[in-house]
């Protein structure tokens, strides 16, 4: 039974293995078969990549500085005396003119003070002009008392003139009466006579006194009027004073502009009480031209100044700026500027100096306050190797590009890269006048690797 059993396995083994064979065969030869069906795989195409040429060329280098625009005049618009606002005339935003009303403050209480100035001026006048009268009555006065003065000393004189002769006459009577020469009664007569004419030189001379006197008042009369004149001048100068000043502070009641220029939101309601020590109403400022101030440091101002102070006096070098503006939005201000000062000093803290620009702002486009990034060629670099800034690739702190050989095989080169300059980029060193880097596509593109070059379309963009 065993024996039988291990003969019927040998022929199962046996019918297994052929069989097994023949799949084996039946399956190579179908490989072979598909194998032989399929065509020959092509080699793989070059990538296509955009390629420009190392541009040589002499380049503008720019620096840029923030800058903030400012008006060319700011006025601050104040008020110069206190009282209630009464209307505002003006549209807040708008232009307005050298002279145009902006405010009006309640002006009443300044018309009734310039009443009152007038009428104390008017009062003073007429004291000036009574005065006056008086010094008129006591120079006639004078003239009169002059007169008297004279007549008395006429009669004085003449008086003296007949004592005198009085006296000699009793001196001759006296000796001739002792001798019995003349009679008593003539030398009675000579001494009364002399005693008369004594008596007339002293009633004279009294007169004289008087008139004198009169002289003296007189004089004094016109001292007094002669210092109510001065008085009352001087009454008249403060009082017409008082009038200008009144008139100063009734016209201050009417603020306007003192300048053209743009007028700001107003800084106080119709109703409110303002006085001069509130802070501005509004501020006014010149835009057209307008400023636009930004900060060198030292050491910037100090080589630009020194690279281009030739025969220029001190500072001309800088007045020789060209300046241009890129607002906020990244667009190109269309009118240049020119440099119109630097500041008096350096400041100690931040070791910068300030600067200021001038625009035309036709239209009044810009206004005080605006930010952006004021540029200027401050050096040329010669003969400057320039590649698009797309071409250039960053990658942990250095830079490479993609340089294509002759035989279209890629080159991964690092590079030193110098300024921008708009959409290109100055390499300092790395790559030769005349060799094609990839500008487009050098994120596909490995070392070694074929590719077909096809030109840069924006490869030739220009620089400002």
């Amino acid at each position: 039974m065993l024996m039988r059993l291990r003969k019927i396995w040998s022929k199962h083994k046996i019918l297994i293995s052929t069989i097994a064979g023949s799949v084996v065969l039946i399956l190579g030869v179908l490989i072979v078969a598909g194998r032989s069906s399929k065509p020959a795989q092509a080699a793989p195409r070059p990538f296509e990549v955009q390629v420009v040429a190392v541009e040589q060329r002499d380049v503008p280098i720019y620096s840029e500085w923030i800058g903030t625009t400012d008006g060319m005049v700011n006025a601050e618009i104040k008020a110069q005396v206190t009282g209630y606002l009464l209307r505002q005339d003006y549209k807040e935003g708008s232009f307005v003119k050298k002279g145009q009303l902006l405010f009006e403050i309640d002006s009443r209480p300044f018309q009734a003070a310039l009443d009152q100035a007038g009428g104390q001026v008017a009062q003073f006048q007429g004291q000036l002009e009574q005065a006056n009268s008086q010094v008129t009555q006591a120079e006639a006065q004078v003239a009169q008392a002059n007169s008297q003065l004279l007549q008395t000393q006429a009669q004085l004189a003449q008086a003296q003139a007949n004592q005198v002769k009085t006296q000699l006459d009793v001196n001759k009577y006296a000796p001739l009466a002792e001798q019995k020469a003349v009679t008593q009664q003539d030398l009675d007569n000579a001494v009364q006579s002399n005693v008369v004419a004594k008596a007339q030189v002293e009633a004279a001379r009294a007169g004289v006194e008087t008139g004198r006197a009169q002289l003296r008042a007189a004089n004094a009369q016109i001292g007094a009027a002669k210092a109510a004149i001065a008085t009352a001048k001087g009454q008249i100068e403060n009082a017409q004073a008082a009038v200008r000043t009144a008139e100063l502070n009734l016209s201050f009641t009417r603020i306007v502009s003192p300048i053209d220029g743009i007028a700001g939101i107003a800084q106080a309601q119709v109703g409110n009480l303002i006085s001069t020590t509130s802070s501005p109403l509004t501020t006014v400022s010149t835009v057209d031209p307008i400023k636009v101030y930004f900060t060198l440091n030292e050491r910037d101002y100090l080589n630009f100044t020194k690279r281009n102070l030739i025969d220029a006096q001190q500072g001309a070098s800088v007045a020789q700026l060209a300046l241009e503006l890129i607002l906020a939005d990244g667009a190109s201000y269309p009118n240049k500027g020119s440099f119109f000062f630097a500041d008096r000093q350096v400041d100690p803290k931040t070791g910068a100096i300030r600067l200021a620009g001038v625009f035309q702002n036709p239209g009044n486009v810009l206004r005080p306050g605006q930010y952006g990034r004021v540029r200027a060629v401050t050096s040329t670099k010669e003969q400057a190797l320039l590649v698009p800034q797309r071409a250039v690739t960053e990658l942990q702190g250095s830079y490479q590009v993609a340089v294509v050989g002759r035989d279209n095989k890629i080159e991964v080169r690092t590079i030193k890269v110098g300024d921008r300059v708009d959409t290109m980029w100055i390499i300092e060193d790395g790559l030769k006048p005349g060799e094609t880097v990839v500008a487009e596509g050098t994120q596909k593109v490995r070392p070694g690797a074929v590719v077909n070059p096809k030109p840069y379309a924006s490869g030739t963009s220009k620089t400002n």
